[in-house]
């Protein structure tokens, strides 16, 4: 009987800066299908230079990205990976740049090739599952910094991806719209990675937790108690509770 294939597979990913002399990643094996796994590791530990591995923006150097199975080795594949995955980048002014929130949020669905009548109609529909009707014509950098979070997310969702890559995603959130997050990727309920610090965070969004060290993709123990004198998924690491 035939086997499925994960909807991602990494095989000994190596990366290395070209002024370093030293491996950033060392041979990462790794795959996910239906999987919400956290990543967290020290600062320039490589969380983002895999995710950005992962969408193509960086050449390993050594090892293969698989998707479905099949291998993505050129740029006409990476388009197709980026149809099923959606990255969110840390930082949400790199991710908008066109000039009404509608404008941003239809981008991806016209360049998939859906009618503007189409894109519309899945991108209003988009903003309001976020929370975010009535925003359509909300002049983009003049945004606050959560807006701009869920209206970033927003653009992504809107292209229907089959897993999620998000870099920070809570980082600088108010409460409110940390909590609100929370329950966006919950509804959502989609296989993704997610990239922070905060683990309480992770704790309420994902079921598996790696990190990364010395090159090296280790998943992580879970159910720790830990000195906030509580039962807490992955207690035994050091980490930050929302403000």
């Amino acid at each position: 009987m035939k086997t499925e294939r994960p909807l991602l597979e990494l095989q000994n990913i190596s990366y290395s800066y070209p002024e370093s002399k030293s491996s950033l990643l060392q041979e990462i094996n790794f795959n996910i299908n239906t999987e919400q796994i956290g990543l967290i590791g020290a600062n320039g530990s490589g969380k983002t230079t895999l995710f950005q591995i992962i969408m193509g923006l960086l050449k390993p150097d050594t090892g293969k990205i698989l998707l479905h199975g099949t291998e993505v080795n050129n740029e006409k594949d990476f388009l197709g990976l980026r149809r099923d995955i959606g990255f969110l980048f840390q930082h949400s002014d790199d991710q908008l740049f066109s000039p009404t929130v509608l404008e941003d949020v239809a981008f991806g669905p016209l360049n998939l090739g859906m009618t503007p009548d189409d894109a519309k109609e899945i991108s209003l529909r988009t903003l309001n599952q976020l929370g975010l009707k009535g925003f359509e014509d909300r002049i983009t950098h003049k945004l606050s910094g959560g807006e701009k979070k869920l209206v970033a997310l927003a653009t992504i969702l809107s292209m229907q991806p089959k897993l999620l890559l998000l870099d920070e995603p809570s980082n600088t959130l108010d409460p409110a719209t940390r909590e609100r997050l929370i329950t966006i990727l919950k509804e959502q309920n989609l296989p993704h990675i997610i990239i922070s610090h905060d683990l309480d965070f992770l704790a309420s969004t994902c079921t598996q937790l790696y990190t990364l060290r010395d090159g090296q993709l280790i998943r992580c123990k879970e159910k720790q108690i830990h000195s906030h004198e509580h039962i807490h998924p992955y207690g035994d690491h050091p980490h930050q509770h929302g403000t």
